[in-house]
């Protein structure tokens, strides 16, 4: 094989061959996520979400009160979102002033 044939041969490779991802210095896990699996991913997480919104506006109210939204396909370089912080004081869980006390770390105020 000349240099030509090999510089040519090289150059052509597919994209997903491992001499292509070694020169792009591209990870295994990177390279799975190409355009038509990124697509594909979109695709299913819209249908998720609307399935979601459609059980959430037309369910029982009962049933479906504490129904959560669901979380995105996971994608390499995309952090997951992080699980939210709120607080929610009073109503059955108890005092709100215990539990405002135990989020900065001091006796309530009424104890």
């Amino acid at each position: 094989m000349t240099w030509r044939e090999l510089r040519v041969f090289l150059r052509y490779l597919p994209h997903d061959s491992a001499t292509a991802r070694a020169v792009r210095g591209a990870s295994p896990e990177e390279e799975l996520w190409t355009l038509v699996p990124q697509l594909l991913a979109a695709a299913v997480d819209a249908i998720r979400e609307n399935t979601f919104a459609t059980i959430k506006l037309h369910g029982d109210p009962k049933r479906t009160g504490r129904l959560k939204p669901p979380a995105p396909i996971s994608r390499p370089g995309v952090e997951q979102r992080k699980a939210n912080n709120v607080i929610r004081f009073g109503g059955r869980h108890g005092s709100g002033a215990a539990q405002l006390a135990a989020v900065f770390g001091r006796p309530a105020a009424n104890q």
